[in-house]
């Protein structure tokens, strides 16, 4: 499910996937396959998109709905 809502928050921000391969310092095609669900999200690169994102990494995964991050400790 989550590769919905990578593809979703990216177009949502008018983003490419170079961009967001730029981000996580990546091949354009692993972003890609990260989309598609060919290749796992790395934890680094969830917790970097999430960031960037301004989501928690549930939501990135599908586990809630709500986007809202957590509060930082």
């Amino acid at each position: 499910m989550y590769e919905n809502r990578l593809r979703d928050l990216r177009e949502d921000n008018d983003l490419k996937q170079r961009d967001l391969a730029q981000l996580l310092q990546i091949h354009q095609t692993t972003y890609s396959d990260y989309e598609l669900n060919r290749l796992n999200v790395p934890v680094t690169a969830l917790h970097t998109l999430a960031d960037f994102y301004q989501v928690s990494v549930d939501y990135l995964l599908g586990r809630t709905n709500e986007k809202k991050p957590y509060a930082k400790r």
